[in-house]
């Protein structure tokens, strides 16, 4: 029977949302669950993990582990492997986790596959799908050999709610590692705050030069009293601070109202405005992935549709 090994993340001494994520995945699929959690003084997290779905849960627990390294976490997951023989390894796509799985990947000669949102079994083999190009196209990639490493986007799947009878045991590994952990630098708050905001509007890169943000996009914003927010691409190309970005790797936000325009919908994206109350997407291609998430959906040339739109809405308000 095929098995699967969840690799956990733990932040703030509790466990990542993205790991129950992993538990949803790992469930559909069926066969047996084993999950690795790796950090110092993780017990309570270990049990937390074994009665939410992670099966049978092994420790590495020591003080090597308490901060994230790339060559102790990668020595814990090859020690797990090792001991379980899996065939599928589930991995967050977090900052640590696309570090530390290609070289978990390299070290056992294996399949990876980067950043998916979907995981079908197809015998012996795992289907698994992703986006590319931005988000235009769903690839469907087919891995085969034992295991085959997942790294699954955040988001991608709902938190696993269910309750189960799982249970722990301790795992020893050296925590030898070549890099050390010096500090951890948070952000300073920052002053665009989108996620107190009721009514966002998102350009993304259909608005095609950074001035478009000010001459079509900020006279809707202005209308509707909203806040401006951007694309991860926008941000890239320098036209937003990083303030402004949607996404995982930007913020979350739960507006009432969320309007994307010219943003294709890549999965990064979708994950951090999915939670809105109502979306409305506008953008000329319409096999654009926004559109699955969108309430409604406006098909056509922004730069005709966003003058016509914040016309009626002034209208509207007299």
């Amino acid at each position: 029977m095929a098995k699967t090994l969840i690799v956990a993340e733990i932040q703030n001494g509790t466990l990542r949302e993205a790991t129950l994520e992993l538990v949803s995945i790992a469930r559909g699929l069926g066969g047996d669950i084993v999950s690795l959690v790796i950090g110092s003084g993780i017990a309570g997290a270990a049990e937390e993990l074994a009665k939410r779905g992670g099966g049978r849960v092994l420790k590495v627990d020591g003080p090597a582990f308490a901060r994230y390294t790339l060559d102790a976490y990668t020595a814990a997951a090859k020690a797990a492997i090792k001991a379980e023989s899996p065939s599928l390894v589930l991995i967050s796509n977090t900052p640590s986790g696309w570090d530390f799985a290609p070289k978990l990947a390299a070290a056992l000669d294996t399949a990876i596959v980067s950043d998916a949102f979907k995981i079908a079994a197809d015998g012996a083999a795992y289907v698994i799908t992703r986006r590319m190009f931005n988000g235009k196209f769903d690839a469907q990639l087919r891995a085969t050999g034992a295991p085959v490493i997942v790294t699954v986007q955040p988001g991608a799947t709902s938190a696993y709610t269910g309750s189960e009878a799982g249970s722990t045991a301790a795992l020893d590994v050296a925590g030898d590692s070549r890099t050390q952990f010096v500090e951890l630098r948070t952000a300073p708050a920052a002053g665009h705050d989108l996620t107190k905001a009721d009514v966002i509007v998102s350009g993304g890169r259909g608005l095609q030069k950074p001035e478009n943000f000010d001459s079509v996009l900020q006279p809707l914003v202005d209308a509707l009293g909203a806040q401006m927010g951007a694309s991860r691409p926008v941000v890239d190309a320098g036209w937003k601070p990083h303030e402004y970005q949607v996404g995982t790797s930007g913020q979350i936000v739960t507006p009432k109202l969320y309007i994307a325009v010219g943003i294709s919908g890549a999965i990064q994206h979708l994950v951090g405005m999915k939670g809105s109350n109502y979306i409305i997407a506008i953008n000329k291609d319409a096999d654009a992935p926004i559109f699955e998430a969108a309430d409604l959906g406006l098909v056509g040339d922004l730069f005709e549709i966003v003058p016509a739109l914040t016309k009626a809405v002034q209208q509207a308000k007299g």
